[in-house]
């Protein structure tokens, strides 16, 4: 067998051969420095891939953010929106309640003011066991439908009472009312009369929307029953979107429910039997107390005197 040289070998390499060492040595360094130089250019292409996958991720989350803020300003503005046609909305129900007025009302709404206005110049009529000073509420109510009753309403002091649910607790109110039968085929007309109606609906730490609704109510209220439900609906509603746009807790006494048992409620008409008070009498004469140890002689002295008899 003959002897190969080293020079003239052959190579066998995955089916290739290499008849010349130096042409080995020279395609195995290309195949190496080509490897490392692929291998090269791929890092380079991953890393060139992934600075192009973070630039666009950043992109797309900067994207993102910017979306955000318009939906938030989107939404600000919707919110805003819906905050002014509300409160303008209760404005308009208001005025256009407000503004109504029969023939009954208007005549028993001037009779009432007269009487306020004659009882204030009258000066103190509180005739309670400890007098307050300037006149308590009832007394004043008492004295007001006394004039109504002499001017010739139907006027009484009412007092309503509602039992405690779920929603609201028990309580009770007092305010007047006149009823008024315009004819027997009619039915009959019932008008209410709330002398401190403003303050019923006040609420501290209320936003100025809500006090700007508020200043528009009379101080007196004088209207019928379907006038005032329409009022108790639109106040209430007011004050429960003033209470969660300022994330305050809205109390029972505030509910719609709660405000409607005050004047809507079944109650009794405390003087309409009794008969029309003098003008400037606030109440009943109360009755002379008289003591135990009083005589009366006058009454007693005709006992005392008897018929001579005479004797035989």
């Amino acid at each position: 067998m003959a002897k190969i040289t080293v020079s003239r070998r052959i190579l066998m390499c995955d089916n290739y051969k290499f008849e010349n060492s130096n042409d080995f040595a020279m395609r195995l360094s290309d195949t190496v420095f080509g490897f490392l130089d692929d291998q090269s250019s791929s890092g380079w292409l991953e890393n060139s891939c992934s600075h192009d996958h973070d630039h666009d991720h950043d992109h797309d989350h900067d994207e993102s953010e910017k979306g955000d803020e318009d939906d938030e300003k989107k939404e600000s503005t919707r919110n805003a929106e819906d905050h002014r046609i509300f409160w303008e909305t209760q404005h308009k129900l208001l005025q256009d309640i407000l503004c109504r007025s029969s023939s009954l009302e208007s005549g028993i709404r001037c009779a009432t003011k007269e009487a306020i206005k004659e009882a204030k110049t009258a000066g103190n009529l509180c005739v309670c066991r400890r007098p307050v000073a300037g006149g308590c509420h009832n007394c004043l109510m008492r004295e007001i439908c006394g004039r109504l009753r002499n001017a010739g309403f139907n006027t009484a002091v009412c007092k309503s009472k509602w039992k405690s649910s779920p929603d609201i607790p028990s309580g009770e109110h007092t305010f007047l009312d006149v009823v008024e039968t315009p004819s027997p085929k009619k039915a009959a007309i019932r008008v209410i009369i709330e002398l401190n109606f403003r303050a019923e609906f006040e609420v501290a730490r209320a936003s100025e929307e809500y006090r700007q609704l508020i200043r528009r109510l009379p101080e007196v209220f004088v209207g019928k029953v379907e006038r005032l439900y329409g009022l108790i609906k639109i106040l209430c509603s007011a004050a429960k979107k003033c209470m969660k746009e300022n994330r305050m807790h809205m109390g029972p006494w505030r509910k719609h429910r709660y405000m409607q048992a005050k004047w809507l409620s079944a109650g009794e008409r405390a003087s309409a039997a009794a008969p029309p008070l003098p003008t400037g009498c606030s109440g009943p004469v109360p009755r002379p107390r008289a003591s135990m140890l009083t005589v009366d002689l006058v009454d007693n002295v005709s006992n005392l005197l008897r018929t001579a008899v005479g004797v035989l």
